[in-house]
Parts: C-alpha cells; structure tokens; sequence
C-alpha cells in the first residue's frame, strides 16, 4: 500500500466515531503520533488561533468529535468542541477527514502539489509522512512567509479583532494565507492556509464583505 492509501485507510478507522477509532487511526500512522508529540513539545501549536471543526461550506463536522477530542489530548491543548487549535485541526485533523466538500477533501492542500508549487516549493513539500520538520512546522513555516512578504494583502477589522489576508500571487494560482488577531490590538494567529486557482477573487470577497472566514472564531 502507498502512503495515501494507509492514510485513507487510518481515516476510515477515525470515521466509525468512537473514541477506540479515533486512537487506532492516529496510532496506525506512527509518524502521526510522532509529529504531534514533537510539535506539541516544541510548542508550535501557540502560532495558531481558534478554528471550528464545522466547514462554513457544509455544514458538518469534518472529523468526528472523538478524534477532536483525542488530537487535542495527545498534543496537550485544552479545547471544547467543536472549537480547537488550527494548526492542530488544519494539519493533522484534515488529513484524517473523509468529509467531502465542495473543494474536495481538507486533506488534498496538503497531499496534492497546488499548494506547495504556489509557495515555491516541490510538489510533495507537505507530504505529511515525510522524515524531518513536521507537517506543522513546514505548513506554519510557509504559511508565515506568506503572511510577512505577500504579493497582495488585504485586512478587515472584526469585533475590534484584525483579520488578515495574504497571497503569494497578484493574480492566477496562489497560496492564501488567513489570519487573525484573538483580542482587539493582539497580534496575528494563524487560521488556514490552501491554494486558490484565482487569487483576486478571494481578495475582492474579502474587502467587500468583512467577516471571521475559513472557519475562524
């Protein structure tokens, strides 16, 4: 089996949404287990703010709640559902949803080469099995030179809290970056990070209607 395919099949495990599921998918995937510990004991989870594990698009909760509760357990961070850490939830707790959107599955930013080429980088930059940085330290990496050298940028003031949009690209393919400040006058957490196949859309969507997006709280 391919890399994918043991994911899928870890991901199917997660899907049953029961707390036995949600452990035998993480521990079916020993790096997974690995990353976490690691990025939880070099605290790279603080770079990330809130996010919903309910997709603004559909509706639903793209992992089950057992596997929330068991993500954020192994990497020591206190959440109640259906609102945890980003990082947590966009990175590993994507690539364990099955929940199809109208943008395919979470995981695809992440084993797919979109999003690696608009950074930069090879294709398969954030293949999450890779041996060395985690799958968080590379995604809060990249996501983090977008955010601080963009080609467009556009910001929005919510509840007093600022909101930030960032792209690697004026126009055509990019990596959009979004982020947002917890408190009035705190500074950026990061939210998400995926490719966009035409930059200025989001851009103009952004500035005309000012909202939390992305799955942001």
């Amino acid at each position: 089996m391919s890399e994918l395919d043991d994911l899928t099949a870890a991901a199917t495990l997660a899907a049953d949404g029961t707390p036995a599921g949600a452990r035998a998918a993480i521990d079916a995937l020993p790096w997974l287990d690995r990353a976490v510990n690691d990025d939880r004991a070099s605290g790279r989870f603080a770079a990330w703010g809130p996010s919903t594990v309910i997709d603004e698009n559909t509706g639903t909760a793209v992992i089950a709640r057992p596997l929330f509760e068991e993500l954020h357990r192994r990497a020591g961070l206190a959440a109640t559902w259906p609102i945890g850490n980003a990082g947590l939830m966009h990175c590993y707790g994507y690539l364990l949803s099955l929940e199809v959107t109208p943008y395919g599955l979470k995981r695809d930013r992440w084993v797919e080469g979109a999003l690696a080429h608009a950074c930069g980088l090879t294709a398969d930059a954030f293949h999450p099995w890779h041996e060395g940085p985690t799958l968080l330290a590379r995604a809060t990496a990249a996501a983090s030179a977008v955010l601080a050298h963009p080609a467009a940028s556009a910001t929005a003031e919510i509840d007093g809290r600022e909101t930030r949009l960032a792209l690697s690209s004026e126009a055509g393919s990019a990596a959009l970056t979004y982020a947002v400040a917890p408190t009035p006058g705190g500074a950026h957490l990061l939210v998400t990070m995926f490719p966009v196949a035409e930059a200025s859309a989001p851009r103009t969507e952004f500035t005309a209607a000012p909202r939390l997006r992305w799955n942001a709280v």
